[in-house]
């Protein structure tokens, strides 16, 4: 399996380094990557369809938070450039018709394991009105509720497919503020109390600690082959 590790010079050439897991698992070998994204918030398709588009990508550009388009669908999702890290895994595939669940299942419980061996407490599930809602998300509960820490989404091509995501590991204030004001001109209903991190609810928040044992989650017992993206 190919691990890349690392983060690229610019946000281009970092979302061009994970365009590389898909061409990996298109020539048949599984590509895992964590890290910790460029500050920017990063819109779904169905964002930019939306009347209030341009307005969102302002209120970002606004609150230091550059904008883009991701390939994968959902909404909205933020990440502060230093605490919110992301994970995918690429996997060749022969049927694009088929597997979709148990990829997200499988990468679900991955993630799930990888965190509470560190003893963090998660539920399967969201509250309402949290940021990318989607099925498969996981949250942490506290005396008011749960706290979304973790969305994933799934990009399927005919030879291979990605599932990825985000977790919050830290920061959660100044994401749910920049969050709000993007929800607010999309017009998409957005609780900023939803947000949760690792760190509210463990005290871990070593973004490096946190991406390494989701990186073994991911990989299982394959071995890995590391790459250090931008170098």
């Amino acid at each position: 399996m190919r691990v890349f590790r690392g983060r690229a010079g610019t946000i281009e050439a970092d979302r061009e380094a994970s365009e590389r897991l898909l061409e990996v698992a298109a020539d048949g070998e599984p590509a895992v990557r964590v890290w910790t994204p460029h500050r920017q918030v990063a819109f779904g398709r169905r964002d930019s369809r939306l009347e209030g588009y341009e307005r969102a990508r302002e209120a970002a550009r606004e609150r230091a938070f550059p904008p883009i388009e991701r390939s994968v669908g959902g909404r909205a999702v933020a990440y502060d450039g230093e605490t919110t890290l992301a994970f995918a895994r690429a996997e060749p595939i022969e049927d694009f018709r088929r597997g979709t669940d148990e990829r997200y299942e499988r990468l679900t419980a991955d993630v799930a394991r990888s965190l509470e061996k560190m003893d963090v407490g998660l539920e399967r599930g969201e509250p309402d009105d949290s940021f990318c809602p989607g099925a498969h998300s996981l949250s942490t509960a506290d005396a008011a509720g749960l706290r979304k820490v973790v969305g994933i989404a799934q990009r399927v091509r005919q030879d291979a497919a990605l599932v990825s995501g985000i977790l919050v590991v830290d920061g959660r204030e100044e994401l749910a503020r920049v969050l709000e004001a993007v929800y607010g001109a999309l017009g998409v209903p957005f609780d900023p109390d939803s947000v949760g991190s690792i760190a509210r609810a463990s005290g871990e928040d070593d973004p490096t600690t946190i991406a390494r044992a989701i990186e073994d989650g991911l990989v299982g017992d394959r071995d890995p082959a590391i790459v250090e993206v931008g170098k």
